[in-house]
């Protein structure tokens, strides 16, 4: 891969090397991640200046609108650059009014992979990310087996249609699960400075050289956490969502950011802020704030 010149270096997804800033397409379309996007001019603006800026790991699912992150995708950015690697997902559907429908059924789930392939116009998806979890609160692992979603897409992995597997929403049990199914290259779960549930996750994933994806990086904060994350950006002259990426990056060397934007202002200051360097000091106050 040719380098980029972003922040943090670069990591592999199996045998695809992509920068460790990358971009999450979940805001482009409606509001509620649902139906077109506002301005439809500036979603494309906002994903050809994210491959201007050297992204090349994009987060999608056919979901997001329901199609409509993909076609953007499709639209912006094709025929796809060599070195542009395509996350997507499987393990949801939409209904009429835009509600999120858990479809984990392993035919659904199939079928979801072959919606993917013909919203982006590919023959092969780089990595799906089976999600499997959820709850109450709609971001958090759900014990039990996840054997027959993994196996439903390593089924399609088999027949070429996937390059490689991730699972996302899951606890460690089910990441060794999945493992023995088929080889998995990333685990995508809720995690940011205030929400450390996944700290030892992270570590037994980087001995394995597997990459972790955080998604909502600002999610979930209380108000005193909020605040604290304020302090540290004000005294650095940074956005707080700068010093949340910065930390995520400098938390460990197998964490990926696909933090997202409808907005090429904002998707600027995104990846400016992905190099921002936190000294120590801050560090230890952002560390101090975990719930």
């Amino acid at each position: 891969m040719t380098t980029t010149g972003l922040p943090g270096g670069a990591y592999r997804l199996g045998d695809l090397e992509v920068p460790r800033v990358g971009f999450g397409a979940m805001q482009l379309p409606g509001k509620g991640v649902f139906g077109p996007p506002r301005d439809r001019d500036e979603a494309l603006a906002v994903l050809r200046t994210a491959y201007e800026l050297g992204v090349r790991h994009i987060d999608t699912a056919d979901f997001y609108g329901p199609h409509v992150s993909n076609e953007l995708i499709r639209e912006a950015l094709a025929p796809y650059p060599d070195d542009l690697v395509i996350v997507t997902k499987v393990g949801s559907r939409r209904d009429a009014k835009g509600a999120w429908i858990p479809r984990r059924e392993p035919e659904d789930l199939q079928a979801q992979v072959h919606d993917n392939l013909r919203s982006l116009g590919v023959d092969v998806l780089d990595v799906v990310n089976v999600r499997v979890g959820g709850g109450r609160d709609a971001h958090s692992a759900v014990p039990g087996t996840i054997a027959p979603e993994v196996e439903a897409v390593a089924e399609l992995q088999q027949q070429g249609l996937v390059k490689h597997i991730g699972v996302s929403t899951v606890d460690v049990a089910q990441v060794a699960e999945a493992r023995s199914i088929a080889p998995i290259v990333t685990v995508q779960n809720f995690y940011n400075v205030a929400n450390r549930h996944d700290d030892a996750m992270i570590a037994l994933l980087a001995e394995e050289d597997i990459a972790y994806v955080p998604y909502f990086p600002l999610g979930g904060f209380s108000p005193l956490q909020s605040g604290a994350l304020d302090a540290v950006a004000a005294r650095l002259g940074a956005s707080p969502m700068q010093v949340a990426q910065a930390w995520l990056l400098q938390r460990s060397p197998n964490l990926l950011l696909i933090a997202g934007t409808s907005s090429v202002a904002h998707l600027r200051e995104n990846v400016a802020g992905a190099a921002l360097e936190l000294p120590a000091d801050a560090v230890a106050e952002l560390d101090a704030i975990a719930g």
